[in-house]
Parts: C-alpha cells; structure tokens; sequence
C-alpha cells in the first residue's frame, strides 16, 4: 500500500492547519482512502473507483485526465501549492 501525506491550509480557514494522508493499493484510479485530521478530530473515508467515475462525468472530464488531477491535488500538493484550493466544510 502506498500513502501520502500532506499539510493543508484550507481557504475557508487559513489559519487552520489540518494533515491530509491518502492511501491507495494499485493506483488513485482504483480507489483510495482518505484520512484528514486538524490534530484533534480525524475523518476517514473511502473514495471507490465507480465514485472515481461518477465524478469525472459529472465534470465532464476524461476518467485519465480527472485521476491525474486527484493525483496533482491530493498526493503533490507541495509541488501544487497555490494551485489547488482546499474548503473544511
């Protein structure tokens, strides 16, 4: 299994800091699993790949060039800083 982990200010909070980890057996595309805590509270879930699917139609996106996005927003997100913004609702 591979992971990620990241340290996220979101907009909707920026002096919030919150840590990001993302896991993933074959690839983002097949599906993953988020954790996202703020150091005191954690939120877990699962992002299946039909969820994958679903989602890139909605957006009207190719299903390749949508999981290469997650990829950019989720796994690199210091390479991405400034690219992708993050809301805590």
């Amino acid at each position: 299994m591979e992971k990620a982990l990241n340290r996220i200010h979101p907009v909707s909070d920026p002096e919030a800091t919150y840590f990001l980890q993302v896991s993933w057996e074959k690839d983002l595309g097949s599906s993953f699993g988020i954790l996202l805590t703020d150091g005191q509270c954690a939120w877990t879930g699962t992002v299946s790949e039909v969820d994958i699917s679903r989602e890139a139609a909605d957006m009207e996106m190719d299903r390749e060039k949508y999981v290469e996005e997650l990829k950019k927003a989720l796994v690199a997100v210091e390479e991405s800083a400034g690219r992708y913004n993050f809301v805590i609702a």
